[in-house]
């Protein structure tokens, strides 16, 4: 990175170069889920409905990783600007040491009690019993994903962000493959249903690791075990002012996430299997305004921990209005779509929620967009300005002092139509965005955390 003030050209083509990478994997992300959702859909209603409320759960954890991955990703990135590698591999470690332990107590959980778990999502018997079926076996890729989500996003934060995409392709194909195997029995082997679904994703992880382990020999950013179980000295001091905040905000969002998929689960299997696909649905359009605001935190990170501040004011904002603008577009790629989304899952989904799906992917647009722009802001500006913290405030007050609240009443006081309860939990993200933007001027977030030799051998 060149020390000069970029121009706006410039500064979008380093971020393009970026972002295209990191939307390809969250493409590949997202089809791995749109891929377990439509191939759910030859097994049964219920199925899909099943996966998607176990994936809640799945989802507290990943939110987990997230805040390592966020922590890891800021450090790595600021560090980076400064010219040490070496940080870098030391900071690698302590992530993949404290997302291991998580990874654990998660699996234990889960795979001793899948059906509280489920029972708590839902009330549908049979979605219990096929939901806790996949959350066993889904259990069982908890460490891998915690393994290879630091060292990726290590490798994201400084700029090599060709391999993660590779990695990710490669886990695609294996996920789906295996998904089609299972499902359809092909290649001799046996129909294993929801319960095939699970053992692909499990096996895509475990390919992850492998190739992020052979991928590390010869890379100048390492991961190496060593540091797994090495004191880390005062960066740790730093991981745990950034990580803390940061999985406290996840797992607040995650939370309150959750707490909005229990209220739909207990509206009927209609809502929540078109809910299930709407989701899917956003994912696919928010791919590239996602991909933006993760290249932010790494322009962000690096420019800071080149300690050029001007510079840095001066990219956020052009970032932050690229954003909003690749939100609307992927808001109206989504409405273009919606038609043939609709027909497709004409057959799949009782014609009730076909109607239900038809309403929620209007309501996603306005929600995509105040999502990508507060996501910029929060996970792109603040957290690779080292500012953790403003994120977690803000979604304690709102999602759980406004949001949920309000869908509470909505669902349990005013008993409103499953979809007008849906309606209300889609304004979250209007809620907090004036904010959002009013800290984002103050322009306190901004902070260069990197340490010199002294303090890191101390």
């Amino acid at each position: 990175m060149d020390h000069k003030m970029l121009s706006t050209k410039e500064l979008y083509k380093w971020t393009l170069r970026l972002a295209l990478p990191l939307m390809i994997q969250n493409l590949i992300n997202t089809l791995v889920n749109t891929a377990d959702t439509i191939m759910l859909g030859y097994v049964g209603q219920n199925a899909m409905a099943a996966s998607s409320l176990a994936n809640q759960y799945t989802f507290v954890l990943q939110c987990v990783f997230f805040g390592m991955a966020t922590a890891t990703s800021v450090l790595c990135a600021q560090y980076w600007g400064k010219k040490d590698s070496k940080t870098i591999e030391r900071v690698i470690g302590l992530a993949a040491r404290v997302s291991i332990i998580f990874s654990i107590l998660f699996t234990v959980v889960s795979f001793i009690f899948p059906e509280a778990i489920m029972t708590m999502l839902t009330d549908s018997p049979e979605t219990i019993s096929i939901g806790a079926q996949y959350l066993k076996i889904m259990s069982l890729s908890f460490l891998f994903m915690a393994i290879s989500q630091v060292y990726l996003s290590a490798l994201r934060s400084v700029g090599k962000v060709m391999f993660p995409s590779v990695v990710a392709v490669v886990s695609l194909c294996v996920n789906i493959v295996l998904n089609a195997a299972f499902i359809f029995g092909l290649f001799g082997l046996p129909k294993l249903g929801v319960f095939g679904v699970a053992l692909g994703t499990v096996i895509a992880r475990v390919t992850e690791v492998i190739l992020c382990i052979i991928y590390s020999v010869n890379c100048e950013v390492k991961f190496r075990i060593k540091y797994i179980f090495k004191s880390a000295g005062i960066l740790t001091k730093d991981f745990v002012k950034i990580c803390l905040p940061s999985i406290g905000n996840d797992l607040v969002w995650s939370l309150a996430t959750t707490v909005f998929a229990i209220i739909l689960g207990h509206m009927g299997d209609d809502i929540v299997a078109a809910n299930a696909v709407a989701i899917m649905v956003v994912d696919i359009g928010a791919i590239a305004e996602r991909g933006f605001a993760n290249a932010t935190t790494i322009v962000i990170g690096q420019t800071l921990g080149a300690n050029l501040i001007e510079e840095t004011k001066h990219y956020a904002a052009k970032l932050v209005r690229l954003t909003a603008y690749v939100a609307t577009a992927g808001c109206i790629i989504i409405v273009a779509l919606r038609p043939v989304i609709m027909d497709f899952y004409s057959d799949k989904l009782t014609e009730n929620a076909v109607a239900l799906l038809g309403t929620m992917m209007y309501m996603t647009t306005y929600r995509m967009i105040g999502e990508g722009i507060n996501t910029c802001l929060i996970c792109g500006c603040f957290r690779g300005g080292g500012d953790t913290k403003y994120g977690f405030i803000m979604d304690i007050i709102m999602m759980w002092t406004v949001a949920i609240p309000l869908m509470v009443i909505a669902a349990y006081v005013l008993k409103l139509p499953p979809i007008w309860v849906y309606f209300v939990m889609t304004l979250d993200e209007i809620e907090k965005m004036p904010f959002i933007f009013i800290h984002f001027k103050k322009y306190k977030w901004m902070k260069n955390i990197t340490r010199d030799e002294a303090e890191l051998g101390a």
